[in-house]
């Protein structure tokens, strides 16, 4: 498998040595840059496979720097997760809105981080073995749209399996019922609210069998949460 080059856009130091240990460790070429201006230098060397964006730069915040990125043809394209101690749903709104495809909130563990790269990577990449989503012996296969325990296939509905795809692509964040409408049915679907709630309880009653329906966890006053931290 080819390495995957990530481009680093973090002004604190530390916070760079950090990421750069964990993503070489796991097998990804890093690149650092402190600013927009020493990333567009970066960029015109070796175009990222994904950008590792910081929410406060100095001089162009990331958020505005990551504007500028869509509207360039070059690398309109890029995935960018964005990274940030701003942890306000409005704010995580504002930066998927300025074109990032993640969004991580400090501090954050280095396994999230690769594990979140991993997922926006794999919507955008070729077919091959990050087809497969793993979530403590639990077997998802986009190829063949079949989820497996062990030796054992799931018998799931085709919105339960949309479901489940989403939630073990984007483990531990928390989704309210409305994000989780756009994100999995679709922003041109009007369906109530409480459709996201019958079609958990589906999803909880399908994977209950095989002990796994403890891993989507509601977070009172916010929405749902796929953790394998139970």
């Amino acid at each position: 498998m080819n390495t995957r080059n990530i481009l680093l856009v973090e002004d604190e130091q530390p916070i760079r040595e950090m990421v750069v240990f964990a993503l070489t460790n796991a097998g990804y070429e890093v690149y650092q840059a402190a600013d927009a201006r020493q990333a567009q230098v970066c960029i015109a060397e070796c175009l990222p496979d994904l950008i590792l964006l910081d929410w406060m730069l100095p001089g162009i915040s990331g958020i505005d720097y990551a504007r500028r990125l869509k509207k360039d043809e070059l690398t309109r394209e890029l995935p960018i997760i964005m990274l940030t101690a701003r942890a306000e749903e409005e704010d995580k709104v504002q930066g998927l809105e300025s074109g990032a495809d993640d969004y991580v909130t400090k501090p954050f563990s280095p396994r999230e981080l690769v594990a979140r790269i991993r997922a926006v990577l794999r919507r955008g990449g070729p077919a091959g073995e990050d087809e497969i989503l793993r979530a403590n012996g639990l077997t998802l296969d986009l190829a063949s749209h079949r989820v497996s325990v062990g030796e054992t296939l799931l018998e799931i509905g085709p919105t339960e399996y949309r479901l489940l795809e989403f939630f073990m692509s984007h483990l531990e964040r928390v989704y309210s019922r409305g994000q989780l409408l756009d994100r999995v049915w679709g922003s041109n679907v009007y369906v109530e609210e409480r459709t996201v709630d019958v079609h958990i309880r589906r999803l909880r009653k399908t994977l209950e069998p095989h002990g796994f329906d403890a891993l989507i966890q509601t977070v009172r006053g916010s929405g749902y949460r796929f953790s394998t931290r139970i």
